[in-house]
């Protein structure tokens, strides 16, 4: 790892232009799940007017009987499609975090010459280590 040769104003370039991707991203994501949400409501259900709703049993705070709406298939679908892509979304975004967060340390820790701290940084990085990554966020 001594002979590592990084150009800090480069990779500072490099990581704005990855963090306005990941603001893109986090957009889009926001914008399926209101959208799927959306078309589950407007899919309706499969069963009529009043049995739409079920009262939910037991005491509430309110003192008022809560209902709870029925789901269509449509609805269930897109929710199941949502819970089952979850840790897949879940896990994109942690390791878009762990490159930023760990590209940023490691060109930090290189800069003040600390090559053991920066291969540290990259390694916390490859392996998705955000709690090392975001831990006290310095030198010691």
């Amino acid at each position: 790892m001594s002979t590592w040769d990084i150009k800090p104003q480069g990779v500072q370039g490099q990581l704005k232009v990855t963090g306005t991707h990941a603001g893109d991203l986090e957009k889009a994501l926001t914008a399926l799940l209101t959208d799927m949400s959306e078309a589950a409501k407007a899919a309706g259900t499969a069963v009529p007017g009043s049995a739409a709703e079920t009262p939910l049993q037991g005491p509430t705070a309110s003192g008022k009987p809560l209902t709870q709406k029925a789901t269509g298939p449509v609805g269930a679908a897109l929710a199941e499609y949502l819970n089952k892509r979850h840790p897949s979304l879940k896990e994109m975004a942690e390791r878009i975090q762990a490159a930023v967060l760990g590209a940023a340390k490691a060109t930090n820790e290189y800069v003040e010459g600390d090559l053991d701290a920066a291969k540290h940084a990259q390694d916390a990085a490859k392996s998705v280590r955000l709690d090392l990554l975001k831990d006290a966020g310095g030198r010691k």
